[in-house]
């Protein structure tokens, strides 16, 4: 579709109104705006009521018919639109914010948006703290600054100042979500999407109350058909925005009731009453009828007095409990005789200062068109001239397939988006695994869990993280991050267990490793630790202990002495204790000679070092009747009963059964493990160390079989 060219961009402005919707196509040229084109098309149904939508689709319709009319017009495609809110049940937040500079710093228009941007999010926030309680969503549709501050003085135009601090007054504004949601779904059942939202007496005041008259004390009243809304002025700012649900709809209802008509009768002699003395219609009887101008005076002078009265009070509440100085009235219900006389009968104030506004105030806004400026286009073309000042609203995007809506500062990121839908912060992050609680010594220790994935975040399919920037219609998909690996740790692998005891065995210094006590057992370096165990690291050995450690077969006909004084395998041995086996006896007290004990050629001395156990395990029990036997002594009479002992083979608990005794080779009779078939060389490990196939096995044994 194929157009003019345009000295500027073209701006379309809906005015979503109860009786008619209104569409507006120009541009900016200097301080002038440049109208080329105005649609209006009335709603075939009562499809809006008091400025909400309620029927969606037939709304949509009507858009659709005065959008391909405006194309038409301006020779191009429309595919976005500025659009207003009625104030129906609007809400309104006043809020002060300050920015700190590091220094003395010029203030640019960066820095001013900025502070504005800081500004509405502080009033969203202060909003939903002081509405918790509430079922009914609220959105931000608009906001206006009361006066900005430089240094904390009030400042017109903060632009071009160097300045330590700046400030705002601003005032932002709510309405509910249904009302919003109506807006913009009927705007894109049409094909258009919205690049500025804004409240209908925030556009009205663009246009009506140029910034020159607002150190003026002031009120703006746009009487619509279905809502009444109001904005009130004074020193330099917009104070204050406010509503009445009552307005020229009302006053067509009354003249149905009269006239016994339908709406679309009762509204078109609503508006011939200010043209015509005498109206003509038919009635639903269908039988024509005729009425005098004056006799509708008369039957809507009640309801005007009314309707007068209660934008009064507003007005008053507004300002503070008092009257303005003036009010500017737009909008087609404020056309009805009588309306503006009542109005500042009603007010207090002279009636001169109470008047219609539509040609006066458009002296900047050129019409290509043949249209007469009237009071009706002030809203419409305001609608416009808000995309100017106020271009970012809300944004819809999608996030994990469902459609929200987010209000666009200009800086929105997926994390904005995330918390606009209360995703989980944690399944945004890397999780931890789950922590191991145990104690050592009495003491409580953690080993942290491992640091798992991030979430897997694209944005219309590209890779992105959580800082990347979101626009309208962006598609956002997030995949939860993952928890790392659960805390884990061995004997072996804590502090203490690192560190030697030192003893001297026949004056000879010797390192042992220090022992550990799993919830009252003995376990090896290679024990994992579990949720909740309570390790010892054992300050001692006994003497059995350090014998079995240095491979040695103590002879049962030793002396045993531990610093000097008798002892036997069982007595303890702490840091730098002197332990003496000996065959001979020596006089105690003595200094201990350094002598070499000659092992007895019968005495098979064992070349194993296994897992240190207790001196009453099964494996030393058979060490000293074998030792009985080859010394010629009776070995007592032990009752061969098979027992069952549990050992680790590759990671993996084992329990070997139905023997009164176990050596390494009795494993493969309890594992899966085919001999027969070799892959390599076989590795054998008993306790980290090379195994021999008939060496005994103990409760404990941690052992490593695997071809190399």
């Amino acid at each position: 579709m194929e157009g003019r060219k345009y000295t500027g961009q073209l701006v379309f402005g809906l005015d979503i109104g109860t009786r008619s919707i209104v569409g507006t196509v120009g541009y900016k040229s200097g301080n002038q705006f440049v109208v080329v084109a105005q649609r209006v098309k009335e709603h075939e149904t009562r499809a809006m009521l008091d400025g909400q939508i309620h029927d969606i689709h037939k709304v949509g319709d009507t858009i659709s018919e005065v959008k391909r009319q405006l194309e038409e017009a301006v020779g191009r495609r429309l595919t976005e639109v500025c659009i207003a809110a009625a104030g129906r049940v609007l809400r309104t937040v006043t809020t002060h914010v300050e920015y700190p500079f590091t220094a003395d710093k010029e203030v640019d228009q960066e820095d001013i948006y900025g502070l504005i941007s800081a500004g509405v999010e502080k009033a969203y926030q202060e909003f939903i703290e002081e509405n918790r309680e509430g079922d009914v969503k609220f959105y931000c549709v608009g906001h206006s600054v009361v006066r900005y501050f430089l240094n904390g003085y009030p400042m017109g135009n903060l632009e071009g100042h160097k300045a330590r601090t700046i400030g705002v007054d601003l005032i932002a504004t709510f309405l509910p979500d249904d009302v919003v949601d109506g807006l913009y779904k009927s705007v894109e059942l049409a094909g258009l999407s919205v690049s500025s939202l804004t409240l209908e007496p925030i556009a009205a005041i663009q246009l009506a109350i140029p910034e020159r008259f607002r150190m003026l004390n002031i009120a703006l009243l746009d009487v619509g058909a279905g809502t009444s809304d109001i904005s009130i002025t004074n020193d330099g700012c917009i104070l204050a925005y406010g509503m009445i649900p009552i307005a020229g709809d009302a006053l067509t209802e009354e003249i149905a009731r009269h006239c016994l008509v339908d709406f679309a009768t009762a509204e078109q002699i609503k508006q011939d009453a200010g043209v015509r003395d005498t109206i003509p219609y038919t009635d639903i009887m269908f039988l024509p009828q005729t009425i005098k101008s004056e006799e509708i005076r008369q039957v809507t002078a009640a309801l005007i007095e009314k309707m007068a009265s209660l934008a009064a009070e507003k007005i008053k509440e507004l300002n503070g409990d008092k009257a303005v100085s003036a009010v500017f009235v737009v909008g087609g219900g404020g056309k009805m005789p009588g309306y503006t006389d009542a109005l500042a009968d009603s007010l207090g104030i002279a009636r001169e200062r109470v008047a219609l506004r539509g040609e006066e105030v458009m002296q900047q806004i050129i019409f290509e068109e043949n249209i007469r400026k009237d009071s009706l286009l002030v809203t419409p073309i305001g609608i416009c001239l808000n995309f100017y000042e106020q271009s970012n609203n809300f944004i819809f995007v999608s996030f994990n397939g469902s459609r929200i809506k987010i209000y666009d500062n200009n800086k929105l990121t997926v994390a904005d988006a995330a918390m606009q839908v209360q995703y989980p912060n944690e399944n945004l992050f890397p999780k931890r695994g789950q922590a191991l609680n145990f104690t050592v010594n009495g003491k409580p220790r953690m080993a942290r869990g491992q640091t798992g994935e991030a979430a897997i975040i694209t944005i219309n399919g590209e890779t992105a993280d959580i800082h990347a920037p979101v626009h309208a219609n962006d598609i956002i998909q997030v995949t939860e991050s993952t928890a790392g690996e659960e805390g884990h740790m061995n004997i072996g692998s804590l502090p203490e267990s690192s560190e030697s005891l030192t003893v001297y065995v026949n004056e000879i210094k010797v390192e042992v490793p220090r022992f550990a006590s799993v919830n009252g057992l003995l376990r090896s370096n290679y024990y994992e630790i579990n949720e909740g165990d309570q390790v010892e690291i054992l300050n001692y050995y006994t003497v059995g202990q350090i014998a079995e450690f240095m491979d040695v077969a103590l002879d049962p006909h030793m002396n045993l002495y531990v610093n000097n004084k008798l002892a036997d395998r069982d007595t303890p041995v702490y840091e730098n204790f002197s332990v003496l086996w000996t065959l001979e006896t020596l006089p105690l007290p003595t200094v201990l000679q350094n002598e070499e004990v000659e092992p007895d050629e019968e005495t098979d001395r064992e070349e194993t070092r296994e897992e240190i156990k207790p001196p009453d395990s099964p494996a030393a029990r058979e060490r000293e009747i074998e030792r009985n036997r080859r010394m010629g002594k009776e070995a007592p009479a032990i009752k061969e009963e098979p027992v069952s002992i549990g050992v680790l083979v590759n990671g993996r608990p084992v329990t070997l059964t139905g023997k009164p005794r176990y050596v390494y080779v009795d494993v493969f009779d309890f594992i899966d493990f085919d001999l027969s078939n070799p892959k390599g060389s076989i590795v054998n490990k008993i306790n980290g160390r090379s195994a021999k196939f008939m060496e005994p096995l103990g409760p404990g044994d941690v052992i490593e079989i695997y071809w190399q």
